[in-house]
């Protein structure tokens, strides 16, 4: 774009060089947010790299689901240790499969009151999105944890909000995908499993403990695979409070509660 931009201003040979091969690269359908090493998500510029998903614009409307639940929470305040000191509880929001860490930044930039626990079984991942919440001043409010979803939890903790987008892509699927997601994307971050819902009836199966009184679950999920998550979450006497649409009217958030 500054190129186009400045269209009279000569290049010199490294520029010219440099931009080349970046055109050689997309030419071979390598993700142009891999070419540049970062991409825009709900306005935040995030480091992405082969270890990461690429977020997707319909992964926006599930962080700002998560972050309108977590600000419209009433917290009664609580006193600290010191008696002069009144400190406010934090709402606290759990993240599966952090990946470049854009939910859990995307919920501690716009939660302020906010505390959040992003996991993630791959530790290039979790490097992504430490230095991603570094950069964007909310490391110190995100607790990054190494291993397979709840497992990953050092310790027995409950949340207000549980937010993911699990990996949804049904296996035999993967070789159809665009060569940009297919040989770029990480696997798994993509493979579901052989129907591709895996993930969900884990998380269906375990999250209920790990919710608090009034929590919920908010996931994202793949295209026509609505009835299927919404009857995986039923069956686990859960209440299914809506399916929200993405851009495109297709259903593609799940929101439930115990």
């Amino acid at each position: 774009m500054q190129l186009y931009l400045n269209f009279e201003r000569k290049l010199s040979e490294t520029e010219l060089s440099s931009f080349r091969e970046m055109i050689k690269r997309r030419s071979q359908r390598e993700p142009l947010q891999h070419i540049v090493g970062s991409t825009s998500f709900c306005g935040l510029e995030l480091a992405v790299n082969r270890h990461v998903l690429i977020p997707r614009p319909e992964t926006e409307l599930l962080a700002e689901q998560g972050w309108k639940f977590l600000n419209s929470l009433d917290l009664p305040p609580f006193t600290s240790s010191s008696p002069s000191t009144i400190n406010y509880q934090l709402s606290t929001a759990l993240d599966l499969g952090t990946g470049s860490g854009c939910l859990a930044i995307a919920l501690a930039v716009h939660c302020p009151a906010a505390r959040i626990f992003a996991t993630d079984i791959s530790a290039e991942s979790l490097a992504v999105a430490r230095q991603n919440a570094e950069r964007h001043h909310v490391a110190d409010r995100i607790e990054f944890l190494q291993g397979d979803h709840f497992a990953a939890l050092v310790s027995w903790k409950v949340f207000d909000l549980i937010v993911g987008n699990p990996p949804y892509i049904p296996t035999d699927e993967i070789p159809l995908l665009q060569v940009e997601v297919r040989d770029h994307d990480p696997r798994l971050a993509l493979d579901g499993g052989p129907d591709g819902l895996n993930f969900y009836r884990r998380i269906a199966a375990e999250a209920v403990p790990f919710l608090k009184p009034g929590g919920k679950v908010m996931l994202e999920f793949g295209d026509g695979q609505a009835p299927s998550i919404r009857q995986i979450f039923e069956a686990q006497k859960w209440v299914v409070e809506a399916i929200i649409e993405d851009y495109t009217q297709r259903p593609r958030i799940l929101i439930a509660h115990g």
